[in-house]
């Protein structure tokens, strides 16, 4: 594995969590979300960010990941920036799909805590056996989701409520 972590500190409560830099780095967020798809199988995800810039970072290697994950062709949609309230919101209008936040809150220094929550179907934060304890042994054991070819890519289209009525079937 390029870059390891320690996926038992890091994968944790609802989604990955630790200090950048230090604990985590950007290409977490893209083996969180190739391997939540993965996971609860999801042809649509809704996606946010708290708008700060190295929220940024990390969502955009998430979405990368997201559209990268095997054949599911993953639709994600960009809620932009966010509060959960929102990408619940959001959620719901898109047919109940599964969600990802990434929120960055200032630690003091040099670094900063990046939190990636993942949120089922059900709008609830992931749990452990809801797919979390199966991410976590993905990234522990290297086998987190390779990119596909264009064929099998999902896309990243901009979130509106007419994209998630849209997506409705």
């Amino acid at each position: 594995m390029f870059n390891p972590i320690d996926a038992e500190t890091v994968v944790r409560d609802s989604g990955a969590h630790g200090q950048f830099p230090g604990q985590i780095h950007a290409g977490v967020a893209w083996w969180m979300a190739a391997c939540f798809v993965v996971t609860v199988q999801a042809g649509r995800l809704v996606v946010a960010h708290d708008g700060k810039s190295a929220s940024a970072q990390f969502f955009d290697r998430l979405c990368q990941g997201a559209v990268n994950a095997q054949h599911y062709a993953c639709q994600v949609l960009d809620r932009g920036q966010a509060d959960e309230v929102s990408l619940l919101a959001a959620m719901r209008q898109a047919g109940d799909a599964p969600g990802i936040l990434v929120t960055t809150r200032e630690t003091g220094g040099h670094t900063v805590q990046i939190t990636i929550v993942l949120y089922g179907r059900d709008g609830k934060p992931l749990d452990e056996p809801g797919g979390l304890a199966a991410i976590r042994r993905m990234i522990a054991e290297d086998r987190v989701p390779i990119p596909v070819n264009d064929t099998s890519k999902g896309r990243v289209q901009p979130y509106t409520t007419a994209s998630g009525e849209d997506t409705v079937k």
